[in-house]
């Protein structure tokens, strides 16, 4: 797994397991919920991306990528998702969290690449259905966070979302397509089995739960997905979920979120069942 040379020095001198991350970013959700299915103590670091710190050159210098979450065991740094959560699960086995088989290993390491790749959809998606009440930024703001932040995608993609009142349709489309198709295969791999590798929860279901419940709070139709849905009731009474992602959220977060959604599809029409095949679903 890829290990990264800090551009901080003192980071090599760091004890303990330490997490940059922020409290609603996906990515820091997978090694929260990891981090606590495990057991483990950790020092945390909130970067506030509405306040834009992951563009700050202290944090790029931890996180060249200026993402969250970047993580530190004993000098030892990680910035990726999937990577950390399969880290921590070989570094600290206890209690397991990948199957025993080869070829049950080979599935999880393709599921923790699918949910990896899902991150693009997500955030358009989060961004689109979701996030618009943030503050917007003024011309002089985005052009200071593209002169800041060391991440062309990431410049790109701000300045898109800044710079409109709503995505291409094109690619809500599609992202909403790709992600309907995600799902039905997580579904028909729950059809006869508790969790997504077995009997037993693993690190594929950990890098999933972010993004069922991000859909959650937008009002996607998850009820498509009858076999996902009975693992989402499961995901959610575990202690993991509500330690490392509920209570995380900003007291009132999800009614907020809900108001905005259905305020926004009476006065406008823009709800996520308008795009893609759900719109076709729901014609």
């Amino acid at each position: 797994m890829p290990i990264i040379e800090a551009q901080d020095p003192s980071l090599k001198d760091l004890k303990g397991l330490h997490l940059w991350h922020g409290e609603l970013s996906s990515c820091s959700q997978r090694v929260r919920i990891t981090l606590a299915e495990k057991g483990l103590e950790w020092e945390s670091y909130i970067i506030s991306i509405p306040d834009n710190e992951h563009a700050t050159p202290e944090f790029q210098a931890i996180n060249p990528k200026g993402l969250v979450p970047a993580f530190v065991d004993n000098g030892t740094l990680l910035i990726e998702s999937c990577d950390i959560i399969d880290y921590l699960d070989q570094k600290y086995p206890k209690p397991p969290l990948r199957p025993t088989d080869t070829a049950s290993e080979a599935t999880m390491i393709e599921m923790l690449a699918a949910a990896d790749k899902a991150q693009a959809d997500l955030k358009l998606l989060s961004h689109e259905f979701l996030f618009r009440p943030r503050k917007q930024m003024s011309e002089t703001e985005v052009n200071e966070f593209a002169a800041s932040h060391n991440n062309q995608v990431l410049v790109d993609f701000v300045k898109e979302w800044q710079g409109s009142d709503i995505f291409p349709k094109e690619k809500l489309d599609a992202a909403v397509d790709r992600t309907d198709a995600d799902f039905k295969k997580l579904d028909a791999a729950l059809a006869d089995r508790d969790w997504l590798l077995g009997n037993e929860m693993s690190l594929a279901d950990i890098a999933w739960m972010p993004n069922v419940h991000r859909m959650m709070l937008m009002d996607w139709p998850l009820e498509r997905y009858p076999h996902l849905c009975r693992w989402f009731e499961q995901v959610k009474a575990r202690p993991s979920y509500q330690k490392a992602l509920v209570e995380w959220e900003p007291a009132g977060l999800q009614d907020r979120f809900s108001r905005y959604v259905v305020e926004r599809q009476k006065e406008t029409g823009i709800h996520v069942t308008a795009f893609g095949v759900l719109a076709k679903a729901a014609a």
